[in-house]
């Protein structure tokens, strides 16, 4: 019902900066939740930030914390990532995800998801 499409992703030097998007198409952006994962090679997908429909609220995992900065544009059916302070850890694909319920912060929690890009710090 929602297909979700990402870009941004990217190689950088530790220290830089990218700005990823998810744009959406479907049933109406506004009625989910967004967040983003990341998951490594050999790692687990792990929860990165998530924010709900309003913008209202926002919950950051504590390894992002200060440095990423989840936003949305409802208008234009976009979710963004701002990172900032890249460190060679933050090296992963990165997937954008839609839930109906509220600010969920694991993996099952989401319904819909994008088909991921790659982010690679260097040192």
């Amino acid at each position: 019902q929602v297909q979700l499409v990402e870009s941004g992703g990217g190689l950088v030097q530790a220290g830089g900066s990218l700005r990823l998007s998810c744009a959406a198409s479907g049933r109406t952006f506004s009625s989910y939740t967004m967040a983003w994962f990341r998951q490594a090679p050999g790692k687990e997908r792990e929860f990165v930030a998530t924010i709900s429909w309003s913008s209202s609220n926002t919950y950051y995992a504590d390894s992002v914390k200060g440095r990423f900065t989840i936003s949305r544009d409802n208008a234009k059916n976009t979710v963004y990532l701002q990172m900032n302070s890249l460190e060679p850890e933050d090296t992963a694909v990165y997937y954008c995800a839609a839930a109906y319920k509220l600010l969920p912060r694991t993996p099952g929690g989401y319904n819909y998801w994008g088909q991921g890009t790659q982010v690679t710090v260097s040192s």
